[in-house]
């Protein structure tokens, strides 16, 4: 059974209200920026930068956990983990491995820091994929992390104060660069079997054991095309 089909017998099993739902959110992500978090610690702070990929679209996170674990608060995060993609990297070498990671996906990286001769979000390059680094709440990008970026990105500030809080430096970033990225010639959106693929994945998250009920569709559909219950244009 190809998983278009798949899709199809699954959906059965949600409302026809949250498969639209899917139908129109999905064809909107994109991969093509995407955001690292290093050790944050604060889990309110991990959580709303969550809730604003899923809301501007920007599926994949990658969370390093070099000194802190990664964690989430349900009553901010609102369910978005269930929606994005995250990917953690934990351990001594957490910050190497996500870099090769990144790269192997051919994403440039950016690190956020407070430079004066950095980029600011409304002039950034958009032509290639993007990986946004964010740091700590008090140190911000380690030394580490911040050597293997490619370039880096600066939010302009005008008080007193030396920095924006992590949650809100993403939520200008990120709402900045996708304003731009929608309104350009750049193709960004995902393709039509990344499309397929992340729906079955929100399908499976939706439906209360998926497994088993998949698992039964797939035995059906075996036992039926051994029977011959269905023509040769219908045996896959």
């Amino acid at each position: 059974m190809d998983d278009h089909t798949l899709y199809e017998r699954l959906s059965a099993f949600i409302t026809p209200a949250r498969r639209a739902l899917f139908d129109r959110i999905a064809p909107e992500r994109t991969a093509h920026i995407t955001v690292v978090l290093e050790d944050v610690f604060q889990s309110h702070n991990a959580s709303a930068v969550l809730r604003t990929c899923d809301l501007l679209g920007v599926q994949h996170v990658h969370a390093i956990s070099t000194r802190n674990r990664f964690a989430t608060n349900p009553e901010i995060a609102l369910g978005s983990e269930k929606w994005i993609t995250l990917h953690h990297h934990a351990g001594p070498d957490a910050v190497p491995s996500a870099v090769e990671a990144l790269r192997a996906k051919g994403y440039r990286l950016i690190a956020t820091l407070p430079s004066a001769d950095a980029h600011a979000p409304e002039d950034l390059p958009l032509d290639v994929p993007l990986a946004f680094c964010f740091g700590t709440e008090l140190e911000g990008l380690s030394d580490d992390l911040a050597t293997r970026c490619d370039a880096a990105m600066r939010i302009p500030m005008y008080g007193f104060t030396e920095s924006y809080n992590i949650s809100v430096a993403a939520g200008i970033a990120l709402y900045t660069v996708m304003r731009r990225l929608r309104s350009s010639s750049v193709a960004h959106r995902l393709d039509e079997e990344e499309v397929l693929q992340l729906k079955l994945r929100w399908l499976r998250t939706s439906v209360h054991d998926a497994a088993s009920i998949e698992r039964r569709i797939i035995e059906d559909d075996v036992r039926a095309n051994i029977r011959g219950e269905r023509g040769p244009s219908e045996l896959r």
